[in-house]
């Protein structure tokens, strides 16, 4: 973002057309006025779009779009655009994201774009044949290579494509093993793919396929699956921050209480894996939720997400949070598979919009800021469930889509979450009586 600042006091309080009119102002020159229109009233992926993309399209489901606010990252401000359904995350991120600036933001970074492709192997009657089969393969490296890049020049010629190649060997039970012991010896090739700014998975997919003769006559064994892998251990993203205790103090505790119950809450998740599953959805409810709003395959991320977590034997945080020298100090650590070219980013009519928001971050960056959004969204929840429990802003919010949900319109979905929330009764069907109660007052005043 080259323009203003990730700070929009009063944001949250404005009506959708004046949040436009200020992202005008903050964006000038980066993002056109249509483009902002477009994110509007009339934001939606065209039906002759859908059509394209998927089988059997009926309609296109809304989500709710919005921006992630206060984001300081490696000393660059950014607006981040969020897709999610969830009514606390955005509030939760962005008040996290303002404590972080006191402490100088995030500081992110992200390896080289390198996705991992798989052609298997088997199966081997013998260790001593399957030895055979890598030495060949591993001999013949560069034809290999060469013969994965010839299928897509282009990438080569913008520095990607290709790169060099694993052999390993597994152990797989036989169609005769599958309630015994016994167990044949497969090859896996990996082929390291440099994908540059897109995700890359066609472009793997195809390099696979298109190895598969060479590596059956090098091994003398028939190619069984050929396909990328989402464990993608050699793309990691990470972020960290810094926050000094005096930024913490809220809810009546001090910033001193409220870092050492995040840090605990931290050895919590790491001593547990059922607290460790719901410690690891906070960060990816902000990870998931930047990857919808840019075109991402959330899936993948979600599923590469959590392979990493278990890469230890056992399933561990993908975040770790300790105090060190009068501050709190979080680290985030894991793979993200994004791309900015491509795919669903052409597909959709207003993902480049909202990456000209972010200012058209290329992928490694987009994956860095992902990353220090996860560990801001694993921060705020963390930061809640060590005080006064998630249950309190959760809810608060939780009572505005019950507005809605009733029928709530304008200034009247303020007004019944409100009421909803004196009541201390955050319910459906109390929505609608508090709503036709105000309805009722409000005719008696016309008359």
């Amino acid at each position: 973002m080259s323009k203003g600042s990730s700070r929009l006091p009063g944001f949250y309080k404005m009506k959708i057309a004046e949040r436009l009119r200020r992202l005008a102002e903050v964006m000038s020159g980066e993002v056109g006025e249509t483009d902002l229109t477009h994110l509007g009233a009339s934001a939606t992926l065209p039906l002759a779009n859908a059509d394209a993309m998927i089988e059997n399209a009926i309609g296109v489901l809304g989500l709710p779009v919005g921006l992630g606010l206060n984001f300081l990252v490696n000393g660059e401000e950014v607006l981040v655009p969020m897709a999610v359904e969830e009514p606390s995350v955005i509030a939760a991120v962005s008040l996290a994201a303002k404590i972080a600036r006191e402490g100088g933001g995030f500081t992110a970074s992200a390896d080289p774009s390198v996705m991992i492709g798989q052609v298997q192997v088997g199966g081997f009657s013998s260790a001593q044949g399957a030895a055979t089969a890598k030495a060949a393969l591993l001999r013949e490296k560069e034809s290999l290579l060469a013969t994965a890049n010839a299928l897509h020049p282009a990438m080569r010629e913008r520095g990607g494509g290709a790169r060099d190649i694993e052999v390993r060997e597994i152990r797989v039970k036989d169609a005769a093993g599958e309630h015994g012991a016994s167990e044949e010896t497969h090859l896996v090739l990996h082929l390291l793919i440099d994908t540059q700014d897109a995700m890359g998975a066609n472009l793997i997919n195809t390099m696979c396929e298109g190895v598969a003769p060479l590596v059956e006559r090098l091994t003398g064994a028939r190619v069984r699956l050929r396909i990328l892998s989402n464990l993608a251990d050699r793309r990691l993203s990470r972020a960290s921050v810094r926050i000094p205790f005096e930024a913490l103090g809220d809810f009546g505790f001090s910033g001193a209480e409220v870092a050492h119950g995040i840090a605990d809450a931290s050895r919590f998740a790491d001593a547990d894996p059922y607290r460790a599953c719901t410690h690891n959805k906070g960060v990816m409810n902000g990870v998931d939720a930047v990857a919808l709003a840019t075109g991402n395959d959330w899936r993948a991320i979600e599923a590469g997400a959590h392979a990493w977590a278990a890469r230890n034997g056992r399933y561990e945080p993908l975040t770790r949070w300790w105090i060190e020298a009068g501050a709190l100090h979080g680290r985030c650590e894991l793979p993200l598979q994004v791309g900015t070219v491509g795919g669903a980013v052409k597909a959709n009519p207003l993902v480049p919009t909202l990456l000209r928001l972010m200012g058209n971050p290329g992928s490694r960056k987009l994956a860095g800021i992902m990353a220090a959004v996860g560990l801001a969204q694993n921060m705020a929840a963390l930061r809640a469930l060590g005080t006064v429990g998630i249950q309190k802003g959760h809810m608060a919010l939780h009572a505005r889509n019950l507005a809605v949900s009733a029928g709530a319109k304008g200034s009247a979905v303020e007004e019944v979450a409100r009421a909803l929330i004196a009541a201390g009764e955050i319910k459906l069907h109390r929505a609608q009586e508090i709503l036709a109660r105000l309805a009722g007052e409000k005719r008696v005043e016309a008359t």
